[in-house]
């Protein structure tokens, strides 16, 4: 799966990234919340919207990673990531 929009978006109420992620059959909408980028990828706590889409753009790999894994499990649903998603589970 790759992201398809090349300009993932903030929310309006700044709370997410929302992206796409693109299959061999199907597209799936897909969001991040702010908290997971700011508990994983650094991002400050009131940083505007460019800073968020920096925090994504730097973090991309492991979001699109970890996007992909939930919509294996998911197949189908809309995929929203938080911090949770992204600890180490053993």
């Amino acid at each position: 799966m790759d992201v398809i929009e090349l300009m993932p978006a903030v929310t309006a109420d700044r709370r997410e990234i929302s992206f796409r992620l693109a299959g061999q059959r199907s597209e799936v909408a897909c969001a991040i919340t702010r908290e997971a980028l700011e508990a994983q990828f650094w991002l400050p706590a009131g940083a505007d919207q460019v800073r968020m889409l920096k925090a994504f753009a730097d973090g991309r790999r492991r979001i699109v990673a970890v996007a992909e894994r939930k919509v294996r499990l998911h197949p189908g649903e809309v995929v929203r990531l938080t911090a949770d998603d992204f600890l180490i589970k053993r």
